[in-house]
């Protein structure tokens, strides 16, 4: 299938940190893409990154159903490696391989604006606001936004001395490919899709099948996030998608209309 490019429609890409290794090739299916005339907004993770350095500056990491509890200590870091560390070495590999990229966070132009949802997980956002003129200003200078996940704390706690909270990036990627009504969502994992109860790979479901599957039990553990991510994006978004990012061409695959990972449409 021939890749075009409509200046109507946006594509947005969810890199998860553990998909970005030695065999995969999605950097450089970005810069493919960009070099075909699509420029997609990248939103990355970085949980395994964030770990290590806890560990390094002996802070202790705790989880609660799965969410990282983020206190004051751990927030710091949190930010720091997230928008600093992982998200800058994610844009000088991209222009090191021939692309354009300009590197953004949650916080930039009061992109993300949160509150927080749970105390007990600490300084952790949900999404209230997006302001995408600042994706659509780096959009229209022809370089990729890589972004960073977090975003500022709304108004409301005047006073609380904190004023960034992190944000779970499959949730930032589903709200920011709403508010751009992007034409695609992709979530590139590193697994090959969902699977139905006897563990066979499903290419294709709809919202109500994948409500379904979360309900009994059958989408599980960290798949939840990406699959509620993909149904909170489709009132918006009509086309979502999960791929197994550590396979070579999976994006350009999953673009071209290849039978790639699982899509979950209406």
């Amino acid at each position: 299938m021939q890749l075009k490019r409509s200046s109507a429609k946006t594509i947005v890409i969810k890199i998860g940190g553990s998909t970005l290794g030695s065999h995969d090739t999605t950097l450089d299916d970005l810069v493919s893409l960009q070099k075909k005339g699509i420029v997609p907004v990248v939103v990355h993770g970085g949980g395994n990154k964030i770990t290590e350095w806890l560990k390094k500056m002996g802070v202790a990491t705790t989880f609660v159903r799965g969410m990282r509890v983020t206190d004051a200590a751990t927030l710091e870091v949190v930010i720091a490696v997230l928008a600093g560390l992982v998200n800058k070495e994610l844009v000088a590999a991209i222009i090191s391989k021939g692309g354009k990229a300009i590197g953004l966070s949650g916080v930039d132009g009061g992109l993300i604006q949160a509150r927080v949802e749970n105390p007990e997980l600490g300084y952790v956002g949900q999404v209230v606001k997006v302001n995408s003129e600042p994706v659509k200003a780096v959009l229209s200078a022809g370089y990729i936004p890589v972004i960073a996940p977090c975003g500022l704390m709304a108004a409301g706690r005047d006073s609380d001395p904190m004023t960034i909270l992190n944000i779970n990036g499959d949730v930032v990627a589903s709200e920011i490919a709403g508010a751009l009504k992007a034409e695609r969502l992709i979530f590139l994992t590193d697994v090959p899709g969902v699977r139905d109860s006897e563990g066979k790979f499903l290419p294709g479901l709809s919202a109500a099948e994948a409500r379904a599957l979360i309900a009994s039990g059958v989408i599980a553990g960290g798949m939840i996030p990406k699959v509620e991510a993909c149904l909170n994006a489709l009132s918006r978004v009509p086309s979502t998608q999960i791929v197994d990012g550590r396979s070579a061409g999976a994006l350009l695959s999953a673009i071209e209309g290849k039978a790639v990972g699982t899509r979950i449409e209406q």
